[in-house]
């Protein structure tokens, strides 16, 4: 461990400037394989990487950089080859070339509210050279508005049935939306040296450096290849695995993206330092919140500052002790219960950061009109004659199934989320960011699931009876605007979703309503991959 220094994201700008104006630019990034070089003492691992180039492919790929109200415009280029090389298992809804030649992919920028062309539906894969397209495939090139409040999103593939071994193979990327003229007030750590992703997932090796997944599932004669959750043994930060970083005594902020399939993160130090949270998916918090710890689901992401002047020690390893599955899965070891190692110079230093009182103020739940629908959302898991999961479904539907949830554009709505597995399953609604305003437990749980089961109506089977045990407040670094959130198993989550932008009253500048849609799912990627996905099709 720490023997690899942590790696600078090569930086992509998504606009150019003319004659001192800001203007919009188009991209051309694709997906490459190649092979990657993860720790010093293992071999290189074949992956499939972003990069505007094969040489310049990365793992992560490139941090693409906006300027709010700037249009950035990016043609995802597949030059994949026509055989995948991690199992492929086509017993579960996915997508398939007809000729059986060739790698689905699709990218989809998480958090990004954009047109349903440019959002990367899960049916609009292609192969290489765009030789075949999936049925709701429209344009080769996405139309990045980026009209949106400035905040740190990510973009990777979303291929149907493929997302979980296509990020799995390196598909992941960062995205950060920037507002200056906001922002540079603030006075938060910036530029390259201060203000840095740092991106964390699992991964697991072979001894000849390639990418470690069980292929046998686990009710193999149902689906021969897949698993309820992927784990891998080594962490994996900004493509190193257990990286170290040298720090001045100062502050510095960190965008800490979780992009694992499956794993969970409850982050701390060892050596006693805190965070100070500045914003979570997509947007800034009203007011920056201090904890020791930061327990982040599958694709969310903490926006922090850390001190290394309050260090008292030159050491400080970022640790991580999140069961696995969460939360009542096996504790960790010693290869996934560390990160990464910072070294803390020793000279002291004028620090001309600052953390403000006051961040960034977006109307939450206390100042938003009343809302215009209430849902109700279940989350099911379906197991074996061995009592092994074989898919998990939403409202007890199906994917193909028809869409059931149409909001208006503009309006907001309160949803409740019944999670009925053993599992927390991180929740992400493409387009509309939520408030998360509280869980309650339910009691009587076994009378209320079998009544869920028969019936898949939470309103039939009493749901106020049985939505009446202990209330768990949202913690304060999570109580802004979020893209993810997560469902804590046995409980109902309430959730207040807005299907507008929430800096403004403005309108969106695309039709919402134009097809593929969108969708929602769970963001354990094992689990989206077969079934716990839904449409989402908004309507004027």
């Amino acid at each position: 461990m720490f023997v690899d220094q942590l790696p600078h994201l090569p930086k992509i700008l998504g606009f150019h400037v003319v004659s001192g104006i800001p203007k919009s630019k188009s991209l051309e990034i694709g997906m490459f394989k190649k092979k990657w070089k993860f720790h010093r003492n293992l071999p290189p691992t074949p992956v499939y990487a972003y990069g505007v180039s094969k040489n310049t492919a990365t793992v992560p790929g490139p941090t693409i950089e906006a300027l709010h109200g700037i249009a950035t415009y990016v043609t995802w280029q597949n030059h994949l080859p026509t055989k995948h090389m991690l199992p492929w298992d086509t017993t579960i809804n996915t997508a398939v070339p007809a000729n059986g030649k060739g790698i689905p992919t699709v990218v989809h920028l998480h958090g990004g509210i954009d047109e349903p062309e440019s959002d990367g539906n899960f049916n609009s894969w292609f192969t290489a050279g765009f030789k075949e397209k999936g049925p709701t495939w429209t344009n080769e090139t996405y139309h990045y508005h980026n009209q949106q409040q400035p905040g740190n999103l990510w973009y990777h593939d979303h291929a149907m049935g493929l997302t979980r071994i296509n990020i799995l193979a390196g598909l992941v990327g960062t995205y950060i939306i920037r507002h200056p003229k906001l922002e540079a007030p603030l006075g938060l750590p910036s530029g390259d040296e201060f203000d840095r992703f740092l991106i964390v997932f699992d991964r697991s090796f072979r001894t000849d450096g390639s990418i470690y997944m069980n292929s046998t599932g686990d009710n193999p004669s149902i689906h021969p290849h897949w698993r309820p959750e992927y784990f891998g043994d080594a962490i994996i930060v900004n493509g190193k695995a257990w990286p170290r970083l040298t720090v001045r005594r100062r502050k510095y902020r960190f965008r800490i993206l979780n992009a694992s399939n499956a794993r969970f993160f409850r982050f701390f130090f060892m050596n006693g330092l805190g965070f100070t949270h500045v914003g979570s998916d997509s947007a800034y918090l009203n007011q920056p919140v201090v904890t020791n710890e930061i327990l982040l689901g599958p694709s969310e992401i903490a926006d922090v500052v850390i001190d290394f002047s309050n260090s008292k020690t030159n050491i400080a390893i970022l640790a991580n002790d999140a069961p696995y599955p969460y939360p009542g899965g096996s504790p960790v070891n010693e290869g996934n219960s560390k990160v990464m190692k910072f070294i803390i110079l020793n000279r002291p230093e004028v620090d001309t950061w600052k953390i403000p009182k006051k961040l960034m103020h977006y109307p939450g739940p206390d100042h938003v009109s009343g809302a215009s629908h209430t849902r109700y959302i279940a989350m099911y898991e379906y197991t074996s004659a061995a009592d092994q999961p074989t898919h998990l479904y939403l409202n007890g539907k199906s994917l193909e199934e028809p869409v059931t949830e149409t909001p208006k554009v503009g309006t907001t709505e309160v949803w409740y989320v019944i999670n009925l597995t053993q599992d927390n399953h991180p929740l992400h609604i493409h387009l509309g960011l939520f408030v998360a305003m509280g869980q309650t437990e339910l009691v009587n749980l076994g009378e209320f699931t079998n009544c869920m089961m028969r019936m898949k109506d939470a309103i039939k089977c009493q749901i106020s009876k049985h939505a009446r045990g202990k209330m768990i407040e949202v913690p304060a670094y999570e109580k802004g605007w979020k893209n993810v959130f997560k469902m804590r198993p046995g409980f109902v989550t309430k959730i207040l979703v807005r299907f507008s932008y929430i800096h403004s009253n403005a309108s969106y500048p695309f039709d919402a309503t134009a097809e593929p849609g969108y969708v929602y799912h769970c963001h354990i990627l094992d689990h989206e991959d077969n079934e716990m996905m839904r449409p989402l099709k908004l309507v004027n």
